[in-house]
């Protein structure tokens, strides 16, 4: 192997090259709300291609029908799993409210209390005048209102996030609409040189998704099912709705941590529904936390993910810690796939295994 010359043009064709790298990374963080739309409809698209042609080729449909029967399919879906999680869900808290307006009444002996407030509101008239007038009043205000603005801010981000949901809609309608010509015609943005370095990287990234999107469905399933279990044993209110909600949002890794919240609410309607100890409750249900989430972490997890992404359970916990240290929770759910394709890059155009597989098995024959 010869000695390469490092020439003066070389480095600066090297500069030149991280510069505009540098450039369009800035470019694409600049206009990061405008594309992220299109790349989430693009994922989409990709998920849903494989509905939409055995649409095509079982019922022959047109394109459009297809994508428009596909996504009524998925809606249909979505809205079942709703149907099953969320109506259970209100019934349970408006019996949480029945049952604080109930202890109210006993302990308080207050039969109406809209009544019992309007009354308390006249008889210290008085002194909530003198509090609106107060100085801790008016720098209380003072410390709330940019709260305020910043929660309006935060609502005006809803809002175009929902705008920015339908634009995501119609992008992936069109993209599904000619899916197969851009599939195969993206390439070309590229100049000739570099495209047969841009065809193996997206045939290693396609390879990782679909390993990844396999991997997390099957640790999301056996998670939602040890949750069903887990809640039926200890006979926790909604078991089954509960435990399908967390599958659910086990989709996106440890999105699932979020359903404290509800099963808090759900251990105090059981503990004022049947008089038992809320604590005892609660202790329960973290417990069916704790078991569940280190049946995963340990066991599901490594094996399925493992065998999936290629990876030995060691460097799969390893990727998880050091991503998630890197980048937080958006590391915990990019770790396996980038670190798999990073190790599929380093061994392609690094240390070119790969290359050698092929002359050995070239001379081998």
């Amino acid at each position: 192997m010869t000695n390469e010359t490092i020439t003066f043009d070389r480095v600066v064709r090297w500069v030149g090259a991280g510069l505009l790298v540098i450039a369009i990374l800035l470019l694409l963080h600049y206009l990061s709300n405008v594309l992220l739309p299109f790349f989430i409809a693009w994922f989409f698209a990709y998920l849903l291609y494989p509905m939409v042609k055995f649409a095509d080729n079982k019922l022959h449909l047109p394109r459009a029908l297809s994508i428009i029967l596909t996504l009524i399919v998925v809606i249909a879906i979505i809205s079942g799993i709703v149907y099953l999680i969320i109506p259970p869900m209100i019934e349970q808290f408006e019996k949480l409210g029945n049952l604080a307006t109930d202890y109210i009444h006993k302990s308080a002996h207050i039969d109406d209390i809209p009544t019992a407030i309007s009354e308390w509101i006249n008889e210290n008239h008085a002194d909530i005048e003198s509090f609106f007038k107060s100085k801790d009043f008016t720098e209380g205000l003072k410390a709330v209102m940019p709260r305020l603005f910043n929660f309006l801010g935060q609502t005006y981000s809803v809002i175009v996030s929902v705008i920015a949901s339908f634009i995501a809609l119609l992008y992936m309608f069109f993209i599904l609409l000619d899916y197969e010509y851009l599939t195969d015609n993206w390439i070309k943005i590229f100049p000739k040189k570099s495209r047969p370095f841009w065809e193996e990287l997206m045939v290693d990234v396609e390879r990782e998704l679909n390993n990844y999107i396999r991997g997390q469905g099957l640790v999301a399933l056996c998670m939602g099912v040890l949750f069903c279990i887990g809640f039926t044993i200890i006979d926790f209110p909604m078991a089954i709705g509960l435990g399908i909600m967390i599958g659910i949002m086990d989709l996106v890794p440890y999105l699932h941590t979020f359903a404290l919240i509800p099963t808090v609410l759900l251990a105090l309607l059981k503990s004022a529904d049947t008089g038992q100890n809320f604590w005892i409750i609660l202790i329960m249900a973290l417990a069916v936390f704790l078991i569940v989430q280190l049946i995963c972490d340990m066991i599901v997890t490594p094996k399925v993910m493992g065998k999936a992404m290629g990876l030995n359970p060691a460097i799969l916990l390893l990727s998880l810690s050091v991503w998630g240290a890197l980048l937080g929770f958006i590391g915990l759910i990019i770790a396996l796939p980038l670190t798999t394709l990073l190790i599929a890059y380093y061994q392609r155009y690094v240390t070119k295994e790969e290359e050698i597989v092929k002359e050995d098995d070239d001379s081998a024959d």
